[in-house]
């Protein structure tokens, strides 16, 4: 679950973020007395999501293998639209006041917002659409638990990110407008410097722009801090929320009458609630993408090795030692000098899973215990406890054995045999 919402979160949020302060700043009229352009921002966030959806599933049947040949003018057209919205931003202000006076250049500044929103959409929404493929694990059950989990982080983490423009989108009522327009024009001036570094890695890519030295190093750290660059993006709401607080404390609780302090301590309540909980906001967002991010990629560590009787001939477990049901991992140093190890657990009743702690697919990558579940390191994959000890798929490679006198038996000759495995 943690996953899947940590996957999710970055690529939708820097989006919701721009949809919202746009939004915000080209928003005028009430009732009928609107723009002809009132409704294309969201015309452009619909079109750039259904885009975005066929887009994801040409990606997932193969139909498109090549993603430059859409990513290419995709970017192109972004850059473009970024530097528009930075115009859009700058003279939302003078276009919203009056507007009346000047519909012409309103419903340009919509048609730019709303071509930029609809890029920007395309561009980042696939990769969070092609999540739900990873919903189900090959050749098992659709409705399992491990499903269900993945579905709830993906749905938390699109719910999260509806909250947290919500916060941020009230804070306008209570902030000044200049502080509020400076976070939209860092918002789009970021989107502009993570769609341009794409565009220079795809040059890059194919040969078109060669980098190198400072350029190049610039490039590489911006294109790989997505997550920061993300975090930014939420965190540079700081100046309307300090904004929203120093409008709060400054206004006096008492007025002229009644009415006029209920409506004085009503604001301070209005702006003082949404500086703290935008903070709050910024707070869980950084610690979900970094802490969270950070727990999610945990590489998991193999267990120690256990200690066994070990004869010239024979390697020997004591059922008592593995009979818990648990995974255990045993090493044995082969004649050609090789270093290997093999697991052995305890399946059901008198069965025991047997085998190197390596497959004929991942290598000798490993296996760890989770949550009750026999998973190999390299690609995550959860054994079915009761094909260990039988070849095929991401099993581990199976060990010959016997058993008696409580024991299991193994011959270190069938591990000589089998110490291939563990060669580089």
């Amino acid at each position: 679950m943690l996953e899947q919402f940590v996957a999710v979160l970055p690529g939708t949020l820097g989006p919701a973020l721009l949809v919202m302060v746009l939004s915000v700043l080209l928003t005028v009229g009430e009732g009928q007395d609107k723009p002809l352009s009132s409704s294309w921002r969201l015309v452009g966030l619909g079109a750039g999501t259904l885009a975005a959806i066929v887009f994801a599933a040409l990606r997932a049947t193969a139909v498109i293998n090549r993603r430059s040949m859409v990513n290419f003018p995709t970017l192109i057209a972004c850059v473009i639209a970024d530097l528009a919205l930075i115009w859009v931003v700058l003279a939302a202000g003078r276009l919203t006041r009056d507007w009346h006076d000047h519909r012409a250049s309103l419903n340009l500044a919509n048609g730019l917002a709303t071509l930029a929103i609809a890029l920007s959409v395309f561009r980042a929404l696939p990769d969070v659409i092609l999540q739900l493929t990873a919903f189900v694990e090959p050749n098992s059950p659709v409705f399992t638990s491990e499903m269900l989990l993945r579905a709830l982080g993906f749905v938390l983490a699109i719910a999260t990110v509806v909250i947290v423009a919500a916060i941020f989108r009230s804070m306008h009522r209570t902030c000044s407008h200049k502080a509020f327009s400076l976070a939209a024009l860092l918002v789009v001036v970021l989107t502009l410097i993570q769609h341009g570094t794409g565009l220079l890695a795809l040059l890059q890519n194919t040969g078109e722009l060669i980098l190198h030295g400072l350029p190049f190093r610039i490039m590489a750290l911006l294109y790989n801090a997505n997550q920061a660059m993300v975090i930014v993006q939420v965190c540079v709401f700081v100046i309307p929320a300090v904004a929203c607080m120093v409008a709060g404390f400054r206004m006096p609780v008492e007025g002229q009458t009644a009415s006029v302090s209920r409506q004085h301590k009503a604001f301070r309540r209005r702006a003082l609630a949404s500086s703290v909980w935008s903070l709050v906001a910024m707070i869980f967002v950084t610690l979900a993408l970094t802490v969270g991010t950070a727990q999610a990629h945990k590489v998991p560590v193999l267990s120690p090795p256990e200690t066994y009787s070990l004869s010239k001939e024979t390697a020997t477990i004591k059922f008592s030692q593995v009979s818990d049901g648990h995974l255990h991992r045993f090493q044995y140093k082969a004649k050609d000098g090789t270093v290997m190890r093999f697991i052995i657990i305890k399946k059901n009743g008198a069965a025991y899973g047997i085998g190197l702690d390596a497959c004929e697919n991942c290598g000798d990558a490993g296996y760890y215990e989770k949550d009750g579940k026999i998973i190999c390191k390299k690609c995550d994959v959860a054994i079915n406890l009761a094909t260990i000890g039988f070849k095929g798929g991401c099993n581990p490679i199976p060990l010959p054995y016997t058993t008696g006198h409580g024991s299991i038996l193994i011959q270190t000759a069938d591990l000589d045999a089998l110490s291939s495995h563990f060669k580089s």
